[in-house]
């Protein structure tokens, strides 16, 4: 049985909502610390976008927090990857990379600690957490969506970030609505 037929809505209209309940959620802007791995990966081809993605390890806490960044291109560069530190690590942390060149001399640019694994070499250690992320990212829009547009690669980031790190949001409706509704001024 479909979704469609289960609830009398069009496809369309389901789309419809779906499209509101991602705009509707806030900002993500997750600030990690300690120990972090951060990678990249391209969708949409030579003109499409790179995604920044870390993820705070944390063993004693189970943290499941991750933070990202899209750029609209798909040539990163090392000034790139220094914002997105500045925006999204806290100094003093230990970052785990890929050996990528835009990642070279990061300490340096920003207060870390930073290790690199060589995946020519087939080093994975050091960044196997957050290259799985991207394969879990991967399976969510297949699951979910089925694909995914480089227009709509921003929302369905955002929900996914929270689908992971705020499980909750998804608990009822009603915490979703007291975490993603906002007193607008009416200038009274």
């Amino acid at each position: 049985m479909t979704v469609p037929s289960l609830t009398n809505l069009s496809e369309v209209t389901i789309r419809l909502w779906f499209d509101q309940f991602r705009i509707h959620l806030p900002q993500n802007k997750e600030v990690l610390q300690r120990l972090i791995q951060l990678d990249e990966a391209y969708f949409g081809g030579k003109k499409g976008r790179t995604l920044f993605m870390a993820k705070e390890i944390n063993e004693e806490e189970h943290t499941r927090k991750i933070a990202y960044s899209i750029l609209p291109h798909a040539n990163p560069v090392r000034e790139e990857a220094w914002t997105f530190l500045r925006e999204h690590i806290m100094p003093d942390s230990l970052l785990h990379t890929d050996g990528a060149a835009i990642y070279h001399g990061i300490d340096k640019w920003w207060p870390v600690e930073h290790q690199y694994d060589i995946h020519k070499k087939w080093e994975f250690e050091l960044t196997s957490e957050i290259e799985g992320m991207f394969g879990v990212l991967r399976t969510f829009i297949r699951r979910m969506y089925h694909h995914v547009t480089v227009a709509k690669l921003p929302e369905l980031m955002c929900e996914f970030c929270y689908r992971f790190s705020h499980p909750e949001m998804f608990e009822n409706p009603r915490y979703y609505l007291e975490n993603s509704l906002f007193i607008v001024p009416t200038g009274l």
